[in-house]
């Protein structure tokens, strides 16, 4: 006998939308530039990653923040006073939503929100949704009556979009926003994409120089995921991921389990297996973050500390370790990859 609709087991509706893009995108191109510009642009060597370095501390790294968005907002002002272009369409010298940006892309860096992917595919997909919603309601008569409701639509569309392109910003959602409800946003139409395009360039660029000075920005340019099997042939793609992570080969079809140096959790990996030197890779990353911190602990190197353990079941945080929110979000993305 069927068992009733109500006792049926939900059929689960995913879609990750790098599965299929992934492979065509090349991979990492950093390790090929000259030290300088690589380092700036993000990448660590393996050598700096395993080298030790003191904690920045919270007070530097509000110090960083704030001459980070300052400066940035300033940029973007003057360039928006001063260039003729803008001033004689009515361009707002500062789009509203990227105050919330600032503040992602020089505090919160570890986030996969802050990274490059989402600050600029985030904002240029948002203005397309927004002002495309935007022209579809005001071809109505009734337009200002229903006007709220064509920037809720534009607002939820832009989440959707972003979720599934794998973009997610949310200052973007408030570009969508603007294009429905603010009236000088509105007039500009197709122009809006121009000054928020250049907006997220400067503010990227300004993001690239000021973090990097003693932290580590972007921690990925696309995808924490390995790109490019379609052009190496051997379906192994060697970008950098979250942490700096090296993924291993991805043409195994068995799951392997590997012991963890110094701790007895053991962790499933769905692409293939990684060493025990690059799971160390994620302690020594997860210490330059702030997430390891020192204490009475001793670990199988003989160096003292505490031990973040991510698995497929979740961060196990010791007790005695406070971390920031951004932290937990930059561990919690390393266990989504597991």
């Amino acid at each position: 006998m069927p068992k009733p609709w109500y006792r049926t087991r939900p059929t689960t509706w995913h879609l990750e939308i790098d599965h299929f893009i992934n492979p065509f995108i090349p991979a990492s191109f950093l390790p090929h530039f000259p030290t300088p510009i690589s380092h700036f642009l993000g990448y660590r060597s393996p050598a700096s990653q395993r080298a030790k370095k003191p904690a920045l501390g919270n007070l530097a790294i509000i110090l960083f923040a704030f001459v980070g968005v300052f400066v940035t907002i300033t940029i973007i002002g003057a360039v928006g006073e001063h260039y003729e272009g803008f001033r004689g369409r009515g361009v707002p010298v500062v789009v509203g939503s990227f105050g919330a940006a600032a503040v992602l892309d020089f505090y919160a860096i570890e986030s996969p929100l802050s990274q490059p992917r989402n600050a600029i595919g985030g904002q240029l997909l948002s203005s397309i949704v927004g002002i495309s919603i935007a022209k579809l309601f005001a071809l109505s008569p009734h337009f200002e009556s229903i006007r709220w409701v064509g920037a809720s639509l534009a607002c939820a569309s832009a989440t959707a979009v972003m979720a599934l392109t794998g973009t997610v910003h949310p200052p973007a959602g408030a570009t969508a926003l603007m294009a429905g409800l603010d009236d000088q946003v509105q007039a500009l139409g197709w122009f809006l994409i121009a000054p928020v395009m250049l907006g997220c360039v400067i503010m990227m660029c300004c993001a690239l120089v000021v973090n990097n000075l003693r932290r580590r920005f972007p921690i990925y340019w696309w995808s924490p995921e390995p790109t490019g099997e379609v052009w190496n042939g051997k379906g192994e793609g060697k970008e950098e991921g979250v942490a700096g992570l090296e993924k291993g080969p991805s043409g195994g079809g068995k799951e392997s389990e590997e012991t963890r140096t110094g701790s007895s959790s053991e962790s499933r990996l769905g692409r293939g297996t990684r060493s025990d030197e690059t799971l160390r890779d994620v302690d020594i990353e997860a210490q330059s973050c702030g997430a390891v911190s020192e204490s009475a602990g001793e670990d199988d190197d003989g160096e003292r500390g505490l031990r973040v353990v991510i698995s497929r079941r979740g961060v196990e945080i010791p007790e005695g370790l406070s971390l920031r929110p951004e932290e937990v979000t930059f561990l919690e993305t390393i266990c989504k990859r597991l």
